[in-house]
């Protein structure tokens, strides 16, 4: 069988190449891929230890089977640039700008979620805020790579607050740098609704009447 491989960062740089085709036995699994991408480049030995297998867009194991016409990209660790965080403390949009922005890029595209007063008709005194810190952080991480994986994006910095927040303070701030004002619109957005369906975050809306939990970030 014959899958096709793309190829980023160190990847790009050892092989000189950003996609090849590779012809596999059947029922070859994306780690013994890997390992034979290693065999042809050994430079390539130190930073395949420490990747993650992507098949079709999709985090795998290693050994999950290949088939004919899949797409693989390994995930070499996120940039020094990149900042994913799950924090106490308040947060704000100016660090996370900094931290998207380098020569290359060219626009700067931020999100700010920020706790309202008004929800379903009722007035919210405060709003709280609970995570599963060592997965969500991960989760982000993995739509940071993801967002590599679907547009030429330069930076990406993701700060996510917890506890409790008044009214008017910030939730959620990210910021991505592109070189170019779509790519950065397009993935900004697809960050801010992957971490609505992936990132273990919960928000509580304290009510003057009441309460609730609303279940992986919601609205």
């Amino acid at each position: 069988m014959k899958v096709r491989v793309r190829l980023f960062a160190s990847y790009r740089e050892v092989t000189g190449q950003r996609e090849m085709g590779v012809e596999l036995p059947a029922e070859a699994t994306v780690g013994e891929l890997l390992e034979q991408l290693v065999a042809q480049y050994p430079a390539l030995e130190q930073v395949a230890r420490v990747s993650r297998c992507v098949i079709n867009q999709e985090y795998v194991a290693s050994a999950t089977p290949l088939h004919e016409g899949d797409e693989v990209v390994f995930i070499p660790p996120v940039s020094g640039g990149d900042v994913f965080e799950v924090t106490a403390e308040p947060i704000s949009a100016e660090p996370l700008i900094a931290e998207a922005t380098d020569e290359a890029v060219g626009a700067v595209v931020t999100f700010l979620g920020v706790a309202r007063r008004f929800s379903k008709g009722k007035r919210v005194r405060y709003l709280e805020y609970e995570a599963y810190k060592e997965m969500a952080e991960q989760k982000l991480v993995e739509i940071g790579a993801a967002l590599r994986l679907k547009w030429p994006v330069e930076r990406v910095a993701i700060r996510h607050r917890v506890g409790r927040l008044e009214i008017g303070e910030t939730a959620i701030v990210i910021a991505v740098g592109a070189a170019h004002r779509g790519e950065a619109f397009e993935a900004c957005r697809y960050a801010i609704d992957q971490i609505k369906k992936t990132v273990p975050v919960w928000k509580k809306e304290v009510w003057e009447d009441g309460e609730v939990w609303i279940g992986m970030e919601g609205g």
